[in-house]
């Protein structure tokens, strides 16, 4: 029973609502944090390697029953709880996971036929929400300039339900440079633009088997879109054609339309 917020066995959970600590540590120390018993369960059959466990009393049926017998489950109470990681913790179960080593791109393009490429995503949110898009609709794996959010931060991770556990995903860099090297594994690029002047992405779906082998989707970030550079470096650029003066999507509701249009299911 952890009774004192300081207990060192906890430190892993600490300050869980400061995002420039947890964008600092977690990398850092190899490990991140799975919240729920739904997430902490597809993490650990996803084959991570957990730390240890907090948990409410309440809640203690939400540690998995596969969890291994070595782990130390540390149980406190709501305000013990909620001093340690600096919210309610409504889920009652948090994991502190052991990272895997970083995926290399080329390892990935090595089998991957549908890639989504994301540029600059910064919200943990929309990169949860695009990582299961990726892992429902059919793509096989998901690859992020130097500057996305971190896929396994809690929010992203809860967001996509454990499913960024499902999609391989690796860092492109330089970039956009390294754009180069998946029109070199032979991907055809396609850059996602409101502009009017791009091809309905509808067109090229329609037409897939006509689209070589392997396609590779670009992503920009909320509010700029694609970088100039990004969009260059694409073989073609499609949109989503909208209606009712509305020029353009939140890119992780975009995602899910173009990974249903484009995934292999």
């Amino acid at each position: 029973m952890i009774d004192d917020a300081a207990d060192p066995r906890v430190d892993d959970f600490v300050a869980l609502t400061d995002v420039a600590l947890r964008r600092r540590r977690e990398p850092a120390d190899g490990l991140f944090i799975a919240e729920g018993e739904r997430v902490i369960g597809r993490a650990l059959r996803a084959g991570y390697r957990p730390r240890s466990v907090l948990v409410a009393p309440a809640r203690l049926a939400a540690v998995p029953a596969d969890l291994p017998a070595d782990v130390p489950v540390y149980v406190a109470g709501p305000d013990v709880l909620a001093a340690i990681t600096g919210f309610e913790v409504h889920r009652g179960a948090l994991a502190s996971m052991c990272r895997r080593p970083p995926r290399s791109p080329a390892d990935l393009l090595a089998t991957a036929r549908r890639v989504l490429v994301c540029e600059d995503i910064v919200s943990h949110t929309n990169l949860g929400a695009i990582f299961r898009s990726a892992a429902g609709l059919g793509m096989d794996s998901v690859l992020l300039s130097p500057r996305c959010a971190d896929p396994l931060y809690r929010r992203s991770v809860r967001v996509s339900m454990g499913e960024v556990f499902a999609v391989p995903y690796a860092r492109l860099d330089p970039w956009p440079a390294a754009l180069a090297d998946l029109r070199t594994a032979g991907f055809d690029l396609l850059a996602l633009t409101p502009a009017a002047d791009a091809d309905d992405l509808a067109t090229y779906a329609a037409r897939l088997v006509d689209l070589p082998a392997r396609v590779a989707l670009l992503l920009g970030t909320e509010g700029p879109g694609l970088s100039a550079p990004a969009q260059a470096a694409a073989s073609a650029r499609v949109r989503i054609p909208m209606a009712h003066g509305v020029d353009s999507l939140n890119v992780a509701a975009t995602a899910a339309i173009a990974c249903y249009l484009l995934g292999q299911r």
